[in-house]
């Protein structure tokens, strides 16, 4: 199975596009992409799409991801991590309960804007904000919405030093959304100037830690591709799902323009024939009742 998505555990210290070479190296292939950056001080779980399964790239990008972080407040830095300059700091000044923290915490659940940092890949005016930073500028961003499905402070990880206190939570949330820029927020609403000093990626879409690679491991599979990897239809599993027959699979693999079909509620969706992913369709954007194809998969049955 050389179309596979490998859930690859990234280790700190490395790029996210070194783990794509590394991936490329191991099996021996060509064709590899990862499916959302993961900083080089940042450890988790990496989904790297091979062979055709790149197509899908952006689909396992676009779920939600899952995240455990250490926030550390008592002083802040420019790039809202512990890798950064110190720019503010403030004194703890009174002991602080779990339970004022937890409560701090849960108010960031549900839709709310996010203003990227500077210290980023986001683009503003065809230049990316960490270039404008590291000339020290900062220019104006335009907030971001952003989803928290779920975030919880983290039971009896509450640590408290002589100049900082620091404590841990599991955060669920959607494409785009900053954890350091979180961690700053819910250090704000506490009073106190914080960082975020500590992330790990527990879950990208359908992968979640249990279902990852170390490098050591993959490496002791060789060139095998098809152990270490899962399907295109698992990587899709989340999209809504139309089984089709032949016929209708027939003009599908040949990117034929249908009409819509019944389990076609939510757009985009997954076109399915003997368990097979033929193509990804999407509501036609100028003709009602029409669907088109958006990603194709199969050109053959």
């Amino acid at each position: 199975m050389t179309d596979a998505i490998i859930p690859f555990y990234k280790y700190k210290g490395v790029t996210s596009h070194d783990c794509v070479d590394e991936i490329r190296r191991i099996f021996h292939i060509k064709k590899a992409g990862h499916t959302g950056t993961l900083d080089p001080e940042v450890e988790g779980v990496l989904p790297i799409c091979t062979g055709k399964a790149t197509k899908i790239a952006d689909y396992i990008s676009a779920y939600p991801k899952q995240y455990e972080a250490e926030i550390t407040l008592g002083y802040s830095t420019d790039t809202e991590d512990a890798g950064g300059k110190i720019t503010e700091t403030g004194k703890i000044t009174r002991p602080l309960e779990e339970k004022e923290i937890r409560q701090a915490v849960e108010r960031f659940q549900g839709r709310q804007v996010q203003k990227p940092p500077m210290y980023s890949a986001v683009k503003i005016h065809g230049k990316k904000l960490y270039e404008y930073a590291r000339e020290g500028k900062t220019v104006e961003r335009p907030g971001k919405d952003i989803e928290i499905f779920h975030i919880q402070l983290v039971p009896d990880t509450l640590k408290q030093e002589a100049d900082t206190v620091s404590f841990r939570i599991r955060v669920t949330c959607s494409k785009g959304t900053f954890v350091r820029t979180l961690a700053v927020d819910i250090g704000r609403k506490l009073g106190f100037p914080a960082h975020m000093s500590d992330l790990i990626r527990t879950k990208s879409g359908p992968f979640a830690v249990e279902d990852s690679y170390t490098l050591d491991e993959l490496k002791k599979q060789e060139a095998a591709l098809d152990k270490a990897g899962f399907s295109i239809e698992y990587a899709l599993a989340e999209l809504p799902r139309v089984r089709v027959p032949e016929d209708t699979a027939e003009r599908i693999i040949h990117g034929s323009v249908l009409r819509k079909e019944k389990g076609a509620t939510r757009s985009p969706f997954v076109f399915l024939y003997k368990d097979k992913a033929l193509a990804v369709y999407q509501h036609h954007p100028e003709k009602a009742g029409l669907i088109k194809p958006k990603t194709m998969l199969r050109h053959s049955l």
